[in-house]
């Protein structure tokens, strides 16, 4: 054994041991020392460089996580495969394939193994992966759909050939027919099936093959075996004269095997599409501003914080940022649910993917390319997608423990048919192996989910964890944050009570304050345009309760009552929220705010209620608004003044009674509960979604998406079991004819075609959903 300098050699050397010529390096007499790299293998190796892995990858949890377009993939044996052969690699902590949208995400170790060999493993495969664009994905999809589409026209065109000589071959052996009419019908036969056999079949034989290279098995060895023994048979029968020939058999075997294919493939992208369509595409090049006032056009994953940049009327924003000059029409459905543009001025802040209407603007970049709001989005999305709930791991288990249990049962088939009749042994192993394949066994589950998911993205329900739709059906409680949640979060600083000092200088310290919060309450304050505000120091986020900071020296307290003062204080009016500024215990000021109650909000708690859901709202806030609340919205339990821990234990308290809690807040306040719930929900206006560690967002904050979810949740897992029920009675109902003979192998390919092709479109109906 010795050490190569670079993964080049090592897959030559590799090549040249596997071919059995290892007496090379003993007999060559020359060495190049300028021998070139393998060009697919540098190519790969592009892949492995900071610069390019900007684009495409990000971290999660000290990981390199990379999105993947895959060529290749036809079914779901094919997606086991990857799946496999990728997490037997020590580095590698996940590999999911999306059947649906041939998409694989990938979570492993960078610092032990390169992308570029992962990339190379695939490709010993048989699988091409390369990394996720959405435009080029799209195409890639296209391609692979018009290859298949020609190959199966060669195979309708031949098939209805090679039938048509089959007619007469049939017909001759029964009213007599001279050898030399049978032997031409025979030689035109096998010059029809011969392009579909090679090209149209293609596919089959590359499956298996590399299947058998990985020491697995898929459907398409069985298939490939008996296609390939039926060919050369009836080849050796038409040469010798002698023996039957399968012509007819094998080109409407392949026939029927790409029509169901194609058929499923194309039900599959039409149930993954819509997600994916809902997000736009970043565009590649941004104009960056210069020092000397002229503007460049450079990659947008070279964009830094703190660059400017030149947004264009009509342009898609290539970043979130802050309007540094100008002023337009701003397009952000996206986020809000606003149809309609929204103004943007100098000072405020927008979101990539958003589109500008009217006029110019210059922006100041705040996020990088690869944590921006598209980018985040899109990720969420990728790994909702990927993940797979408890229900399609037991799925993809039963699947294959039924493949195991399916070829036992074809072997013994064969022997039993081999002491009956020898000549149809063959063909009855044949029949079972293909009308039992556990396609739709296998299809079932992932491809309702990816319907599902992408149903809920277009009504504004994004899922960014796989056991989301599986927990949601089975909830009995919905808890609910007030401020922000259930009413809108934007407030309005109406009256300020001064007890020291004057008006402005209250707001002044409020303001300082309040600048480092995230709270609802902080933004109510920037409206106010207050300038040269005091510095301060030692500042301290007390959640639930309030801020504490230095200035000029003096510590100042801003929050509720109770830690402002250290006691309660008078409530404000009805629909009011109060504030107490505060110094050593002492009060300064109070300031009046006011909150709108989302206008949807009564009808979507009545909803939910009717739905079998119990709603509740745990709430921070002191004063007896939360009370008030509930009782307008007919909200069945309401708890108010408690902390974030206080909130978490309640509901750690409902699950040790059996409860399913779902949690509805705003991402960053509500964090120890949301991470203690069954399922978290935050609002998209309410945290920084790249921070949030919810299992769904609310898309423009449309509660009304609750109830859509709770609806297509209940309806996926009904159909769902209806897919799974399918699947088995279909493949134990089929078994007993096709063992005794009574279904030939080109039948037994429609009925499997048909049964998978029936899931695909039952879960189909989930796009219906209104």
């Amino acid at each position: 054994m010795r050490e190569l300098c670079c993964m080049g050699c090592y897959a030559v050397t590799e090549a040249i041991v596997n071919a059995g010529l290892e007496h090379y390096y003993q007999e060559r007499d020359v060495i190049s020392p300028t021998a070139p790299l393998p060009e697919a293998l540098t190519i790969l190796q592009g892949y492995d460089h900071p610069d390019t892995q900007q684009q495409f990858i990000h971290r999660e949890q000290n990981l390199a996580c990379a999105e993947l377009s895959v060529e290749g993939v036809s079914c779901a044996a094919c997606a086991w495969l990857i799946e496999r052969r990728l997490i037997q690699e020590p580095a590698v902590s996940q590999a999911s394939v999306n059947l649906s949208s041939h998409r694989l995400r990938l979570l492993w170790d960078d610092s032990k193994t390169p992308l570029s060999q992962l990339l190379s493993d695939l490709e010993k495969l048989g699988y091409k992966a390369r990394p996720f664009r959405t435009d080029t994905h799209a195409g890639l999809l296209k391609k692979e759909s018009r290859q298949l589409l020609m190959r199966l026209g060669v195979a309708a065109l031949g098939s209805m050939q090679a039938m048509m000589y089959a007619t007469g071959i049939y017909f001759g052996a029964f009213t007599g027919m001279e050898v030399q009419y049978r032997d031409y019908f025979r030689w035109i036969s096998l010059i029809v099936t011969t392009p579909i056999f090679f090209y149209s079949g293609y596919v089959f034989y590359r499956s298996a093959w590399y299947a058998i290279k990985a020491r697995s098995l898929n459907m398409d060895v069985p298939v490939s075996i008996a296609l390939i023994i039926s060919f050369f048979a009836s080849i050796y029968a038409t040469v010798t004269g002698s023996g039957e020939t399968y012509f007819d058999s094998v080109s409407m075997f392949i026939f029927f095997l790409l029509t169901g294919r194609y058929l499923e493939a194309k039900a599959r992208r039409q149930a993954s599409e819509t997600a994916t369509d809902l997000i736009p595409i970043l565009p590649r090049l941004a104009h960056r501003v210069l020092t000397d006032g002229h503007h460049e056009q450079i990659p947008v994953t070279q964009l830094q914080v703190g660059d400017k940049v030149l947004v264009k009327a009509g342009e898609t924003l290539p970043c979130d940022g802050k309007v540094l000059e100008g002023s337009s029409a701003v397009s952000e459905a996206l986020l809000t649910g606003e149809p309609l543009p929204i103004s943007k001025t100098v000072g405020d802040c927008v979101v990539s993917g958003s589109q500008n209407h009217d006029s110019p603007m210059i922006i100041e970049v705040t996020k990088s390319a690869q944590s921006s709001t598209l980018a985040t989005l899109h990720q969420l999305i990728n790994r909702a997608l990927s993940e797979k709930p408890l229900l399609a791991q037991r799925a993809d288990k039963m699947a294959h423990w039924f493949v195991a249990r399916v070829l036992v049962l074809a072997v013994v088939v064969y022997v039993g048919w081999y002491f009956v009749e020898p000549s149809h042994a063959f063909w009855a192993m044949l029949a079972v192996l293909v009308a039992t394949c556990p396609c739709a066994l296998s299809l079932a589950t992932p491809v309702a989910l990816t319907a599902a998911t992408n149903t809920l993205a277009e009504h504004g329900f994004l899922v960014t964890r796989g056991h989301v739709l599986e927990t949601v059906a089975q909830a009995t409680h919905i808890v609910f944050d007030k401020t922000g949640t259930l009413t809108e979060g934007k407030l309005e600083l109406v009256s300020v009570h001064v007890f020291q000092g004057d008006e402005q200088h209250a707001k002044l310290l409020a303001a300082a304050l309040e600048q480092y919060s995230e709270h609802p309450v902080a933004a109510a304050f920037k409206p106010l345009r207050l300038d040269d505000l005091p510095s301060v120091t030692d500042m301290h986020n007390t959640a639930g309760a309030g801020l504490t900071g230095t200035i000029n020296g003096q510590v100042y307290r801003i929050g509720h009552a109770e830690f402002a003062l250290g006691h309660d204080a008078e409530t404000p009016a009805e629909g009011y929220l109060r504030i107490w500024l505060s110094s050593q215990q002492q009060a300064i000021a109070s300031f009046d705010f006011r909150d709108k109650v989302r206008p949807e909000a009564q009808s979507v708690i009545s909803m939910l209620k009717q739905k079998g859901l119990t709603t509740l709202i745990l709430s921070g806030d002191q004063s007896h608004a939360p009370q008030k609340l509930a009782a307008q919205l007919g909200i069945d339990t309401v708890l108010g003044g408690l902390s974030p821990q206080e909130k978490s234990a309640y509901v750690q308290q409902l699950q040790a009674d059996g409860a399913i809690v779902i949690m509805v807040g705003d991402g960053v306040n509500d964090a120890p509960v949301l991470g203690q719930s069954h399922v978290s929900v935050a609002m998209s206006s309410g945290a920084d979604l790249a921070q949030t560690t919810a299992d769904a967002i609310l898309l423009g904050d449309r509660l009304s998406a609750l109830v859509t979810a709770r609806q297509i949740a209940i309806k996926t897992q009904i159909v769902i079991k209806q897919n799974l029920k399918w699947a088995f009675v279909y493949n134990l109902s089929v078994l007993p004819p096709a063992a005794l003979g009574y279904i030939p192998p080109w039948l037994a390919a429609i009925g499997m075609s048909l049964s998978s092709l029936f899931v695909v479109l039952n879960a189909l109906r989930l796009k219906r959903v209104n």
